[in-house]
């Protein structure tokens, strides 16, 4: 179901579609925004968003259904693409750099001087503009008084697609990929004129591939502390509205911001995957507009619309789906929280003992285990954002490659929402050793549901930046955070604990096969419990509502496929990924886009430097006699001691091959 489409606004308004901010290097910034007509005489205030991903054709569809919308309210709404990329001049070297901060507070100085502004900005995004949004406020730019950040992280190496608990995530590899194909596409002639392909070669022969340094720093070290605004949590002042879902891989910065954090802010989180509210799935969409408005007019308009009476989070607890399905819809219900993990929440302490589960300590006894290098396939992705099916599966199959630790069948339901920690005791033979931890929900008839998970490398027990390796059969004992979670276990489930030393194909595995042993009896679990209060704050959010979608022509619609293969002679699993996004005619533009992402993984059952990730995108675009299309490629695989890493990009003026280049790199394997 479609956001309601708002047509009739407070204000009239116009489409400014492309107009140039300069910088003070001499760069030019391409632009485009909505505004109220009258704006010259009756200022408002301006709302920037600030993206790598092309307002002509990346953001168009999306943008059509939030910016006119906002700008119909009194505000001019600014789509500002970042040097180097879509139509604005420059180059891009990496993301989240201080030139991309720099650039940002030149561009917010530049709005708050124009005649149609009151000299007031705010900030909003999702992903990388929710992570610059943050960014930018933490260097304070005297006219940016409020900020709304969705789907984003206060810590770049702990909470982003790169690493996750130390370990390597292949998100790290697809997301690289992703970016090569995006950042490879040409400037627009009908914008920037036919400078166009001397623009577009100059950005080739410069592009990096991301895994390169992304690789190079394995640990969390200066790399990634830049853009972490978790260094310094005091220094962001502009009002920020913290937004998240639970089926999105930023959740958990969430809490962290909203405890670390000395400005005003509020949370919401919902069910969703990393799409903003008024149109993401899984529903319940809301009518997050609407909220942005509320936000945006208290603090950039002095209307009191009452947000700072909103309890600080408002949270959908999520009633359990079938595993394996994508849920088009969570069944569930909206709560209030004043405080996160405290106030009504309770932290149960039960064991994981040799007969599961339990409330009491019981005997020791050693659990080991070496997970199949196949165990993980049924894991989902990492972040799922294309919306096909990336949810994770039954977690039976790679529950039988783990040790599971049980409970009795529930006598009622019971609402998790926090953070669950284990308690885990153990030890490993081998220097390097990783864990997968789920938390599960087994359903009476014997599927199992993920409820929350962490991945955990062991060499990082005491610091993410100075990791220690193992030493052999040493005892060691460590408190793994699993992921904050909202979810009801209903009344006849059972709650299962599941170690793995391998999930693959999210996590890459560690150099060698490693024998783990978990010491039942003395290992916990640490579950937050909320406990049914005698008065319950009512959260409710208006319908969603959007501005008119963009006439688009679907010439061939979009199609996703994911096909988990096992070769029966040697083991090998493999799993091909397509997403084929369809070809459409953005009319307004009069522009055909196309474009295919494929990503390929394979792995030997025992085998951990058999691991294999290949991506393939092709991306395109056309109108009348000029066409564009490139061609990128991406592979990692491994040793025991280096990373390989092999892309190449390949572009096209019509039929013709007019640029070719290859990246070949191989880099140490640090303690992963």
């Amino acid at each position: 179901m479609a956001p309601k489409t708002v047509s009739k606004f407070p204000r009239k308004t116009k489409e400014v579609k492309n107009f140039w901010i300069p910088l003070a290097d001499g760069t030019k910034l391409a632009a485009r925004m909505f505004i109220p007509t009258d704006a010259a005489k009756n200022p408002v205030p301006a709302l920037l968003e600030y993206l790598p991903y092309r307002k002509t054709d990346g953001t168009h569809v999306r943008d059509a259904l939030t910016h006119p919308y906002l700008a119909g309210h009194g505000y001019a709404c600014v789509r500002v693409d970042m040097r180097g990329n879509g139509d604005s001049e420059g180059l891009m070297f990496d993301e989240y750099a201080r030139q991309e901060q720099d650039d940002a507070l030149e561009v917010i100085a530049w709005l708050a001087k124009q005649d149609w502004c009151t000299g007031k900005v705010g900030m909003f995004g999702i992903s990388w503009g929710g992570f610059n949004a943050l960014q930018v406020a933490e260097r304070q730019p005297p006219a940016l008084k409020a900020i709304v950040t969705i789907c984003s992280t206060d810590d770049r190496y702990e909470d982003d697609i790169h690493y996750k608990g130390g370990t390597l995530l292949n998100e790290n590899m697809g997301w690289a990929a992703t970016m090569l194909a995006y950042s490879s596409r040409p400037p627009d002639p009908e914008i920037v004129g036919p400078r166009w392909k001397k623009m577009w070669m100059e950005r080739l022969k410069n592009e990096p591939f991301l895994i390169i340094p992304w690789l190079q720093h394995p640990h969390r070290d200066d790399y990634w502390k830049h853009g972490s605004v978790c260094e310094n949590f005091g220094a962001i002042t502009a009002a920020t509205l913290v937004v998240g879902g639970w089926n999105d891989a930023y959740s958990n910065a969430v809490p962290r911001l909203m405890k670390g954090l000395r400005c005003p802010r509020k949370a919401i989180i919902g069910p969703w995957a990393h799409k903003y509210p008024h149109f993401a799935v899984p529903h319940p969409q809301i009518g997050f507009l609407q909220e942005m408005l509320r936000w945006w007019d208290f603090y950039l308009k002095d209307i009191d619309t009452k947000v700072t009476l909103e309890p600080d989070y408002r949270v959908y607890v999520m009633d359990p789906w079938r595993p394996g399905t994508f849920p088009g819809k969570i069944e569930g219900r909206w709560v209030a929280q004043d405080y996160w993990g405290l106030g009504n929440i309770e932290t149960k302490k039960w064991f994981l003992t040799s007969k599961g589960i339990a409330g009491e300590k019981a005997a020791e006894r050693a659990l080991e285990i070496t997970s199949k290098q196949t165990t993980g396939f049924d894991g989902g992705e990492y972040c799922i954002i294309w919306l096909g099916p990336e949810f994770p599966g039954d977690q039976a199959k790679d529950d039988s490659q783990s040790i599971t630790f049980e409970s009795p069948a529930t006598a009622e339901d019971i609402d998790i929402v926090g953070q669950p920690a284990i308690e885990l005791e153990f030890s490993a033979d081998k220097p390097v050793a990783h864990v997968c931890v789920r938390l599960n929900d087994v359903w009476p008839g014997g599927e199992v549901s993920r409820v929350t998970y962490h991945l955990q490398n062991l060499t990082q027990r005491v610091s993410r930046g100075s990791p220690m390796p193992l030493e052999p059969g040493k005892r060691y004992r460590m408190r793994i955070k699993l992921d904050d979670i909202a979810y009801k276990l209903p009344a006849g489930h059972k709650l299962r604990v599941a170690i793995s030393t391998s999930y693959f194909p999210m996590m890459w595995p560690a150099p060698e096969n490693v024998k783990l042993t978990v010491y039942a009896g003395v290992s916990e679990l640490h579950l937050p419990v909320r406990k049914k209060p005698t008065y319950e704050k009512t959260v409710m959010f208006a319908e969603p509502e959007a501005a008119k979608p963009v006439d688009l022509k679907h010439v061939k619609p979009s199609s996703n496929r994911r096909d988990v293969t096992v070769d029966p002679k040697t083991g090998e699993t493999r799993l091909e990924i397509v997403d084929d996004f369809g070809t459409q005619v953005i009319k307004p533009l009069n522009l055909t886009i196309w474009a295919v992402e494929r990503e390929t993984y394979s792995i030997l059952p025992d085998d951990p430097t058999s691991a294999k990730m290949e991506t393939h995108w092709t991306e395109a675009r056309k109108r009348g006699r000029w066409e564009a299309r490139t061609e990128t490629y991406g592979r990692l695989t491994c040793t025991k001691t280096h990373w390989i890493v092999w892309g190449k990009i390949e572009a096209f003026e019509g039929k013709k091959r007019v640029f070719v280049r290859e990246f070949n790199e191989e880099i140490p394997r640090l303690l992963q």
